[in-house]
C-alpha cells in the first residue's frame, strides 16, 4: 500500500477543526512528507512509517512549536483515505483524518487535456487549409 501524494485533512483540538494539507514521500514502509495547517502553526516536517494498514509519523513545525506531534491512524482499504489519533504527550490529544487530494486527478486531467490539442489542432488547420 502506498500513499505518496497529496492528502487534505482535518485535526481536531478541543473540538475545533483545523484543516491541513499534507505530501507524503513512502518508501519501503518508510514515509516522509510535509504537512502546511490552515493556522498559524503553518508547515511541518514529517517523518514516520506505514505497516500494512497502519500509519504513524512525528509531525514536527519548522517555526512555531519544537514539540512533536505524534500521530497515527488506519488506512482504508482503498488507500484513499486515513484517520486516528494524534498526541502531544502530557498536553493535548485528539483525532484527526485525511483523504487524497483530487489535486492529482487534476494534473491527470490537464495532461490528458494537453495531449489532446495538437489532435484538435491539427484537424482545424487541416480543415482551415482545404477552405482555402
Amino acid at each position: 500500500m502506498d500513499i505518496s501524494g497529496t492528502w487534505l485533512g482535518t485535526y481536531w483540538q478541543n473540538g475545533m477543526p483545523t484543516r491541513f494539507e499534507a505530501t507524503f514521500i513512502q518508501g519501503g514502509n518508510s514515509l516522509s512528507g510535509n504537512i502546511l495547517d490552515d493556522s498559524y502553526l503553518g508547515e511541518a516536517q514529517v517523518s514516520g512509517e506505514v505497516a500494512g494498514r497502519s500509519i504513524r509519523f512525528t509531525k514536527r513545525y519548522l517555526t512555531s512549536s519544537p514539540t512533536p506531534i505524534h500521530y497515527s491512524g488506519t488506512i482504508a482499504e482503498d488507500a484513499n483515505s486515513m484517520q486516528g489519533h494524534w498526541r502531544i504527550r502530557g498536553i493535548a490529544s485528539g483525532s484527526w483524518e485525511a483523504h487524497r487530494s483530487s489535486t492529482d486527478l487534476l494534473a491527470e486531467l490537464k495532461n490528458r487535456l494537453e495531449q489532446q490539442v495538437p489532435t484538435a489542432a491539427g484537424s482545424l488547420s487541416g480543415s482551415l487549409s482545404e477552405s482555402l
